[in-house]
C-alpha cells in the first residue's frame, strides 16, 4: 500500500526518528506537557495529591460514605452526628488509598506499519502510549507494558519519570519496526491478565483486526476486572478512501486501483471499515470503552475517554 510521502532526502537516506515514519524518544518526551495541563485527579480536603482511590472499605485518607453499626465494627469509627439525628448508631467507611498499576498492552501486527497522513499508524500508538503513562506518572500509578512475545519480558511496573521512561523507550522500540517474535494481541492479553490485578487501568493500544482475533472470553474478563480502554489505530485513507483510481506500488511494480467502481469500493469497505465497525461492538458488549485513532488525530484526541464510568470490580 502506498506509505507517507518522504522527500530526496528521506528516500536516500531512509527513514529518522521523529519524522511520522519512526517513533522517537524526544517526541514522546515532550507529551509530558499535555499530560501535565490535563484537568488533574480529585484531590484531598486539605489539597494534596495522592494515588489513585481503589474501591477497596478500610481505613485510609478519605472518608467514603456512613452506614448503620455491624457488630465487629470500629467503634472509633462511629459517625455520632449521624447517629445523633437518626437514633441508630452508624459507622463510618473509608476509601483505601494504594498505588494504581496502569499497563500499556501494544499491539505490533504489521498492520499498523503504514500511514497516509502525518504519520504511521505504530507511531500514532506509540504517541498515545506514551501519553498513557505520562497521566499515569502524574497520577501516582505505577507504569509497566507489554507486547505479544514469547522472548520479551514486560516492562516492570515502577512510578514517576522512571516508570514513564521505560515505557517510552520501550515504545520507541516497539514501533519503530515490526518484531520479527509478534505473538499477537492474544497473547499480549493472556501475560497482562497474569500482570494485573482487580482496580488497574488497560490502555491497549491495537489494530481492529488483531482486536477480533482475541476470544471474547479473554475481552470479557478484562472488561469486568479492570478499567479498560482501547484505542483502534487507522488512517484516513483506509477509512475515507478517494472516489478514484488510486496507484500503489508493489514490489517494484505499479498497481492502479479503481475505486471509483462501487464493487470495488464495497471490498474496500469490508476490508477495512467493517472490522473497525465490528470491534468497537465486540468492545462495547465486553462494557470496555473504546473508539478509532487515526493517524492524523491530536495526540490527546482520545483522553475523553479516560473520563468514563471505570470498571473497577473484583
Amino acid at each position: 500500500m502506498a506509505q507517507t510521502p518522504r522527500s530526496s532526502t528521506q528516500a536516500t537516506t531512509g527513514p529518522t526518528a521523529g519524522d511520522g515514519i519512526l517513533p522517537s524518544l524526544a517526541e514522546l518526551v515532550a507529551l509530558r506537557a499535555l499530560a501535565q495541563g490535563r484537568r488533574p485527579p480529585r484531590r484531598g480536603q486539605h489539597g494534596m495529591q495522592g494515588h489513585a482511590l481503589s474501591n477497596l472499605r478500610g481505613r485510609g485518607m478519605e472518608y467514603a460514605e456512613s452506614r448503620e453499626y455491624a457488630a465487629g465494627d470500629d467503634a472509633r469509627h462511629i459517625d455520632w452526628r449521624l447517629t445523633a439525628r437518626s437514633g441508630k448508631a452508624h459507622t463510618k467507611l473509608f476509601q483505601a488509598e494504594r498505588e494504581r498499576l496502569t499497563l500499556v498492552v501494544a499491539d505490533t501486527a504489521p498492520a499498523l506499519y503504514f500511514g497516509t497522513r502525518v504519520r504511521f499508524k505504530s507511531v500514532q500508538a506509540a504517541r498515545a502510549g506514551a501519553l498513557a503513562a505520562w497521566l499515569a506518572a502524574r497520577d501516582g500509578d505505577r507504569i509497566a507494558a507489554l507486547r505479544g512475545a514469547s522472548q520479551e519480558a514486560p516492562v516492570a511496573p515502577a512510578s514517576g519519570q522512571r516508570g514513564a521512561l521505560r515505557v517510552l523507550d520501550a515504545l520507541v522500540r516497539w514501533y519503530a519496526r515490526p518484531p520479527e517474535d509478534d505473538s499477537g494481541l492474544a497473547k499480549a492479553l493472556e501475560h497482562a491478565r497474569r500482570l494485573l490485578r482487580p482496580g488497574s487501568r488497560v490502555i491497549v493500544l491495537a489494530d481492529p483486526a488483531s482486536v477480533l482475533a482475541v476470544p471474547a472470553p479473554l475481552w470479557a474478563g478484562v472488561g469486568q476486572h479492570h478499567d479498560a480502554v482501547v484505542l483502534l489505530l487507522t488512517d484516513p485513507l483506509e477509512r475515507r478512501p478517494p472516489v478514484a483510481r488510486l496507484p500503489f506500488s508493489l514490489g517494484g511494480e505499479r498497481l492502479e486501483l479503481a475505486l471509483d467502481a462501487a464493487a470495488v469500493r464495497q471490498r474496500w469497505q469490508q476490508a477495512f471499515d467493517a472490522p473497525m465497525q465490528a470491534a468497537l461492538a465486540l468492545l462495547q458488549r465486553q462494557r470496555i470503552r473504546a473508539q478509532p485513532l487515526s493517524s492524523d488525530d491530536p495526540a490527546d484526541a482520545w483522553l475523553a475517554l479516560l473520563d468514563g464510568p471505570a470498571r473497577r470490580t473484583g
